[in-house]
């Protein structure tokens, strides 16, 4: 049985099987990515709620992992060398995943780059400006008297909207016919932006044909239906 006993993290979250992969995450557009990856290439692993609300990341144990405090982190029990491996930032996890099974990332090393352009425009972009504006429509930030944080979040987030728009013309995936760890990075954020954030309104969701159609064939798959409950809210 795999000893997991050098992780901190894994004596706050004991593992019930120390031999799969560890799930540290909780359902947001972030977390997801990892749990919809791991359905998506089948490899067995055990997820843990971390409770953000209950500021659990901020904790010595999860700190220990993902010393910047966020969901999703993972422990490999056969990591390289087949040893026990940590490693938190849902872009890494994604590509680690993929180069692990070999799949949803092209071998051709052209394919390839192009994949990892578009997994890096979601966290560079999209993700960032999406949270920003479910913060101040939302959140605390509709709060403030100062209307000109919404409007500049809002203008970028429907600009971005508008560079998917184009890149799925005659497109069924970002990579055209193949579903890719693009994909996956990007399905629960535009979920979540015209979902929990309720802005589909003021970006004007409903003008766009390609991103609405892609987003209903990604929420169609199976992994993804089951990866965007896992781990399960309380």
């Amino acid at each position: 049985m795999t000893d997991l006993s050098a992780f901190p993290i894994a004596s706050r979250w004991p593992a019930a099987h120390p031999d799969r992969i560890q799930l540290y995450s909780l359902p947001t557009p972030n977390g997801v990515k990892v749990s919809i990856m791991l359905e998506e290439v089948g490899l067995p692993y055990e997820p843990h709620l971390i409770d953000i609300g209950k500021n659990e990341t901020w904790t010595p144990e999860f700190l220990s992992l993902n010393p910047n405090g966020k969901i999703p982190a993972i422990i490999d029990p056969d990591g390289p060398g087949g040893k026990p491996f940590g490693l938190f930032e849902s872009g890494a996890i994604l590509v680690y995943l993929a180069e692990k099974t070999g799949k949803l990332l092209p071998a051709d090393p052209a394919a390839r780059y192009e994949t990892l352009q578009w997994v890096f425009f979601q966290m560079a972009a999209v993700g960032p400006m999406f949270g920003q504006l479910g913060f101040f429509h939302k959140f605390a930030g509709r709060e403030y008297e100062d209307k000109r944080p919404l409007e500049r979040y809002r203008a970028e987030s429907q600009r971005l909207l508008g560079v998917l728009e184009t890149r799925l013309e005659g497109r069924d995936w970002l990579m055209g016919e193949d579903y890719t760890i693009a994909d996956v990075a990007t399905l629960g954020w535009v979920r979540n932006l015209v979902g929990f954030y309720e802005v589909g309104e003021l970006v004007d969701f409903k003008s766009l044909k390609n991103v609405p159609a892609w987003l209903e064939r990604g929420l169609a798959r199976p992994a993804v239906q089951r990866g965007l409950n896992i781990p399960a809210r309380p």
